[in-house]
Formats: C-alpha cells, sequence, structure tokens
C-alpha cells in the first residue's frame, strides 16, 4: 500500500491513498491525517487497504483525483519523535579515521540521537538555509516509521511494528556540527528540517527488497545533475529492528516515530560513490591529503531516488529540491 499526504492549508495536511500505480490517490473519510491513521493502525489499515484496491482495480473512489507529486508534503509533515541513527559501519568507520576519532562501538550497540520534528520538508521544497559558510549537505537515507512500540519490546517484536518505509534527506550542517559536538549537548543548529520523499509505502511493496529489516536497495544521488552516488541500503550494521527495540529500551515509542538509518554507505564507497558530501570529502582526505570537493551553495540541487536491485524506479518518488539563501 501507498500513502502520501497533500497539502490542505493545514500543517498535518491530507491523509491519501494511492492507487498501485500511483496515478490515481483519494482520501479516507474516517482517516484524514497518517497520525491519525497511525494511532488506530489495526483498524486504519484494513480499511485504507480496500480503498487501494477500489482505486487499483476501478479507478474510481470518492474525491479521487490525478495525485500530484508536487503537491504532496512529507509524508508525516510533522511527528511526535525522530531519531537517526548511524547504521552503516564503513561510514563510521571512514570519518572516524579521517578525523582521528576512536572508532564507533558497531559490534556493542546502535548510534542514535533524537533531531527535529516538529517539522518535515516536502521532497520538492526549497530548503533555506542561513550561510554557505555553515557547510551545507545532504545525507541520503531510508527510514521507517513505527505504530505504538512498547518499552522493553524484543528485536523480533519490534519488526511487527514498522508500519511504514520512507525515503529521507537528513540536512546537515557541518561546520557546526562539531562544535555542538564538543559541548556534549548534541546537536541543534547543525541539523535543521529533514527532507522526505512524497510516498510512504507499507514493507510489502518492496516485496523482497526489505528483507532482514533492511531496504534491499540502491539510493541514487544526484548533485547539481551529475551522479554522486548509488550506495546499497543492505549493508545496515543495524537492522530497522533492531534499531527500533533500542530506541524502545527504556521508554514507550508513540505513533508516528520516524527511525532513520543515517547515511547510507558501503565499503566500496570509492566504486560506488557516497550518500553525502562530508564521506567523500574524507575519502579525498585518505587518497589527496585534502579535501577538494566544496560542500553546497545556495542554487545547488540535490536528487535522491531509490531503485530496486535490478534497476527499476523504487516506490517513495524523489526528493528534488534547491538550497537558497534563508
Amino acid at each position: 500500500m501507498k500513502l502520501a499526504t497533500l497539502d490542505n492549508g493545514r500543517p498535518d495536511g491530507q491523509l491519501v491513498v494511492l492507487s498501485a500505480d500511483a496515478r490515481l490517490c483519494a482520501p479516507h473519510p474516517a482517516w484524514p491525517t497518517l497520525q491519525q491513521a497511525l494511532e488506530a493502525w489495526t483498524e486504519a489499515e484494513p480499511a485504507l487497504r480496500a480503498l487501494a484496491a477500489q482505486l487499483s482495480t476501478t479507478g474510481t473512489a470518492p474525491s479521487a483525483q490525478a495525485f500530484d507529486a508536487a503537491r504532496a508534503l512529507a509524508p508525516l509533515p510533522r511527528a511526535w519523535q525522530w531519531l537517526d541513527g548511524s547504521a552503516f559501519q564503513s561510514h563510521g568507520d571512514l570519518m572516524s579515521t579521517v578525523f582521528h576519532m576512536d572508532k564507533l562501538p558497531y559490534d556493542e550497540r546502535p548510534l542514535m540521537y533524537q533531531g527535529l520534528s516538529d517539522r518535515f520538508l516536502s521532497g520538492t521544497a526549497d530548503v533555506p538555509l542561513p550561510s554557505e559558510a555553515d557547510g551545507i549537505d545532504f545525507e541520503g537515507e531510508f527510514g521507517v516509521i513505527t505504530d505504538a512500540v512498547p518499552m522493553g519490546c524484543t528485536r523480533e517484536q519490534a519488526a511487527g511494528h514498522i508500519r511504514l518505509l520512507v525515503l529521507i534527506n537528513d540536512w546537515s550542517l557541518r561546520r557546526i556540527a562539531p562544535v555542538e559536538m564538543k559541548t556534549g549537548f548534541g546537536w541543534v543548529q547543525a541539523k535543521p528540517a529533514c527532507s522526505v520523499a512524497p510516498i510512504a509505502v507499507t514493507p510489502d511493496e518492496l516485496g523482497e527488497a526489505w528483507r532482514d529489516s533492511r531496504f534491499q536497495m540502491h539510493l541514487q544521488v544526484d548533485w547539481n545533475g551529475q551522479r554522486f552516488g548509488l550506495a546499497h541500503a543492505g549493508a545496515m550494521a543495524f537492522g530497522f529492528d533492531q534499531l527500533v527495540a533500542h530506541a524502545a529500551y527504556s521508554r514507550d515509542l508513540v505513533p508516528g516515530t520516524v527511525i532513520g538509518s543515517g547515511t547510507v554507505s558501503n565499503e566500496t564507497y570509492r566504486e560506488v560513490g557516497s550518500s553525502c558530501i562530508a564521506e567523500r570529502r574524507a575519502i579525498e582526505m585518505l587518497d589527496e591529503g585534502a579535501a577538494r570537493t566544496p560542500y553546497m551553495a545556495f542554487g545547488d540541487t540535490v536528487r535522491m531516488q531509490a531503485k530496486f536491485e535490478d534497476g527499476r524506479d523504487g516506490p517513495f518518488g524523489v526528493v528534488d529540491q534547491q538550497v537558497v539563501k534563508g
């Protein structure tokens, strides 16, 4: 099942169900927003699936219309909680080596921080930021949205609470991040609002491309129209089942909790490219002794799209954005 949220002038938008080919969409009167549906997922899911089937088989439904991704907000325009992991060891090890830090403990526990969740940008919105001097960077990653997760759930139980899958651009201001990290209080200025591709899907939409609680897909990243990366997301050191269980160790997770994978990265980064500029700069520092790729400038564009292993487009739509002066 494919879901999206259209801009209706309200903060949470209007939830719509998409046809299988994503050409049509229709709202369900009982579930005006995705947050409301997630809070009652046991009742909402079958009703939404029935509407999706009707759209896909007959092409008709009350208030059905053509789906226009340009009208879509993030699937959850705001959420109660956004937790971002760093689950790709190749990325963590590379950054640790270049910046002479202790290697991150990927064999012990997932890495995770809590970020800004009261706003997620749409996948086509301009991204206003204060200064090019802050080191503007994109970070391509995948994410999941949960229903209510009880405290202390097991990894196996956590997997059953993953309800939707999404594609995320986690914006970062790289020159502010080290300053905030040294305070020991975490990120605030270095992490503006994330962007999310327009379509959220249930795990069954991916078929074999959702396996071991991981996206078995490539993430294609283009910067200013040039290919920048095509890393495979199956290389996570921890699956999303482990990330959800980690987050729920000492607290319940509310419906609509969004959890990210961190920057998609592979050990073969010199061949497949990267999903963020910081990683590319780190590779240059190793290979050439200094970083030569600049961070983003105002007017720059970034485009992200998931790809199945056979090259087909993923079901999430695209993130296609321009950075502008805020």
